[in-house]
């Protein structure tokens, strides 16, 4: 029988759905990885329950939707919550509504993108890194969910005349495989100083680019943390 001390997990996803499969896909690899030869199938993989709601989309014009935004996650975070020991939200966007959260002192704990990332760069000593993402994400201001890794490191953040905003958008009308996005974000990539690039939008990793710099998916970090957190007893 599945070892029922294993610790649940809680996916929120809608922005976009696709994000919500990617981070399940992404926790699996992870456990099975983590448990090594100990892995014998499916009774070793982890408990996960996943939320999709479509209104999570809005979180690409926050500022315009904040109401509306928090109000339907705040609803099925704590819809999630009474079901799972730990969660994660699969946009980077919707992290900025950490705090709030918290505050709510639902019965499962959130698993914050912002923090996993802090956490990577004080462990590894990294004092430069690139930040790509929606403009809500970029701009490190009040709307940013990573506005605090200023506090240990240099983040480098493209041009908004470059565009990025858009192609994340074009990304989930037309795939991350089109030519002409892969074209312009490679070169938006290798435009960038920084030789560490966080991909801080669910969207991103879906764009295959050959390039020099290392590209770190922050979904994937993410996945990482949980499939630990899911083996503690």
């Amino acid at each position: 029988m599945r070892n029922s001390k294993r610790a649940s997990l809680g996916i929120i996803t809608g922005s976009g759905p696709e994000a919500g499969l990617d981070m399940w896909n992404k926790v699996l690899k992870a456990n099975k990885n983590l448990m090594g030869e100990a892995f014998k199938g499916d009774l070793d993989a982890p408990m996960v329950n996943i939320i999709s709601e479509p209104l999570l989309g809005l979180s690409m014009e926050l500022e315009l939707h904040d109401d509306k935004v928090w109000k339907t996650l705040s609803q099925v975070a704590n819809e999630v919550a009474q079901q799972v020991d730990y969660y994660a939200i699969a946009c980077n966007t919707l992290n900025y509504y950490q705090p709030q959260l918290e505050a709510l002192a639902l019965k499962s704990k959130l698993v914050s993108f912002g923090d996993v990332v802090k956490q990577k760069l004080e462990q590894e000593g990294i004092k430069k890194v690139a930040l790509l993402g929606s403009d809500p994400v970029t701009d490190l201001g009040d709307w940013s969910p990573y506005r605090q890794l200023k506090e240990v490191a240099e983040v480098e953040v493209p041009d908004p005349d470059l565009g990025l905003h858009q192609l994340i958008y074009d990304v989930k009308t037309y795939g991350g495989d089109m030519p002409l996005i892969c074209e312009s974000f490679t070169k938006l990539v290798d435009s960038l100083e920084a030789d560490l690039v966080l991909l801080a939008c669910t969207e991103l990793p879906l764009i295959p680019i050959k390039t020099h710099k290392q590209l770190i998916d922050v979904t994937d970090l993410v996945a990482q943390e949980l499939a630990k957190l899911s083996q503690a007893q």
